[in-house]
């Protein structure tokens, strides 16, 4: 993995972000229904980030997409709140620190577009992200925020940029 690299989503790489987003569904057997892996988007992903302050990002190694993650306005959220969208790495990319470089990344990108917060939800058994999140300075919240649709997340968490 010593040759990754971050970069936005091309129209290209729309087949190898579903395919790796559904691949760790699979993997971590969460569930499909409300959550990101119904999303009607999730084959487009180029197109749902080429909107104004949102941008989406990619970890490719050597040809092959190994990770990925996104920032767009809050869905029905307020407007100074952003969301950190559908990040996801293979296992072979998780614990080299690549999910902090992305995160940093993500979050720049948060305060370039003037968010003031930034929102995220997860799932209770996913650890490792939690620890990314927490460590990053995000904070668990009581209740969502917005409404994203992903009735199936039921961890929130908010970081003040």
């Amino acid at each position: 993995m010593k040759n990754c690299i971050i970069r936005a989503i091309k129209k290209e790489d729309n087949k190898a972000v579903a395919q790796l987003i559904r691949s760790v569904f699979d993997e971590m057997e969460i569930p499909k229904v409300g959550t990101a892996y119904a999303d009607p988007y999730l084959d487009l992903m180029f197109e749902e980030y080429n909107k104004p302050k949102s941008v989406y990002f990619v970890v490719e190694n050597e040809g092959e997409i190994v990770g990925c993650c996104g920032i767009a306005p809050l869905e029905n959220g307020a407007p100074e709140i952003c969301e950190l969208q559908k990040m996801y790495f293979l296992p072979k990319t998780r614990g080299l620190g690549i999910g902090s470089q992305m995160m940093e990344k993500c979050l720049n990108e948060a305060r370039n577009f003037g968010f003031e917060k930034c929102y995220i939800e997860t799932m209770p058994f996913m650890h490792d992200a939690q620890k990314l999140y927490k460590k990053s300075g995000f904070e668990y919240l009581n209740a969502p925020l917005g409404n994203t649709g992903h009735s199936s997340c039921p961890v929130w968490m908010l970081k003040v940029l």
